[in-house]
């Protein structure tokens, strides 16, 4: 089930992502002002380049399986994330955090969820190699969000509450009233104290991890290669921070987006179901034979929900606007 990837490359991989994460942080510690339209499309670029650079290498080094289960991944996890944005930018609007410390914001929790979501891939592999009955509970749950997600409406700030957790950080914590610029520590009469983007951060980062709830079984359900889950996760992630500020505007006109993601997770459950079948070696039911949906049959289905999706978006923005006038 698993394709095996030699330590030297899991280390190399690490050590790849770890001088991207750097590289980003002096970025942040240099930038002086909020982040612009034109800095925000050159990181995009350079982000989905890097992708595309690695798809490339899966497919000369690999396979042509490997590399098509990973743009299928990375599109599928690239997608989810955009959805997720309406929720961040709910969170710096109610927290009101400056516009220098956004970036900064993002940067972390970010980078804490990706450690966190490496948590569960590990669980999350380890769990369906122990048992293939693993894919049942996946599918039924992609089935379930899709539902849920198709019904929901627009995203709204009802989408984020301040949980617990985050009541009880400001409990335990010292933390200021107000923001210090994009400081996450300041003093106040000689003690060291805590500003309330650490709050923030720790929305960022367990919004994330809710998010990966859904979008781990996702690609689960297009591959079982953990380097590749792992991978396409680290991808989407890294380059969702200059999304934010490119198409924040944006979101508000892709109306259809809830109903696109549901109609892909609605594939990828019914897909895991179709597989866990086959698994426990039912191939028909009754007289109607189950198929074998491969990996290039499920990119493009991917593709085609998403162009559908942000074409009739438009077009209904566009046709909306007509009528206003």
């Amino acid at each position: 089930m698993f394709s095996e990837v030699s330590p030297l490359v899991w280390a190399l991989t690490a050590l790849g992502f770890v001088a991207i994460v750097v590289l980003d942080l002096v970025v942040i510690a240099r930038r002086k002002e909020a982040v612009t339209m034109k800095q925000a499309t050159a990181w995009v670029v350079f982000y989905v380049a890097l992708a595309a650079l690695f798809a490339v290498g899966l497919f000369v080094f690999r396979s042509g399986t490997s590399g098509s289960e990973f743009v299928a991944g990375y599109i599928t996890e690239y997608s989810l994330s955009v959805d997720n944005l309406f929720v961040f930018i709910i969170i710096m609007s109610r927290f009101a955090v400056p516009a220098r410390a956004v970036d900064k914001v993002l940067y972390i929790g970010i980078v804490v969820s990706m450690l966190l979501r490496g948590v569960f891939i590990a669980a999350g592999a380890a769990a369906i190699q122990a048992a293939s009955w693993v894919f049942y509970i996946f599918g039924a749950f992609l089935i379930y969000t899709a539902v849920k997600l198709a019904f929901e409406g627009e995203n709204d700030e009802e989408d984020f509450k301040e949980n617990a957790v985050l009541r009880g950080i400001r409990r335990v914590l010292p933390i200021t009233p107000d923001y210090v610029d994009a400081e996450l520590t300041t003093r106040v009469q000689g003690r060291r104290m805590l500003t309330p983007l650490v709050i923030v951060i720790a929305a960022i980062s367990i919004a994330n991890v809710v998010f990966a709830l859904d979008s781990i079984p996702a690609i689960f359900g297009l591959t079982q290669d953990p380097y590749i889950v792992l991978t396409a996760n680290a991808f989407a992630l890294m380059g969702l921070r200059q999304l934010y500020f490119l198409i924040g505007g944006l979101l508000e006109r892709i109306i259809y987006l809830n109903v696109g993601l549901s109609v892909i997770l609605a594939f990828i459950g019914v897909k895991l179901v179709i597989e866990a079948l086959h698994g426990s070696h039912i191939d028909h039911l009754g007289a109607v034979p189950l198929p074998e949906i491969g990996i290039v049959t499920s990119l493009l289905f991917i593709l085609a929900t998403l162009t559908v999706t942000v074409v009739a978006s438009l077009a209904k923005v566009r046709l909306d606007a007509r009528r206003s006038l």
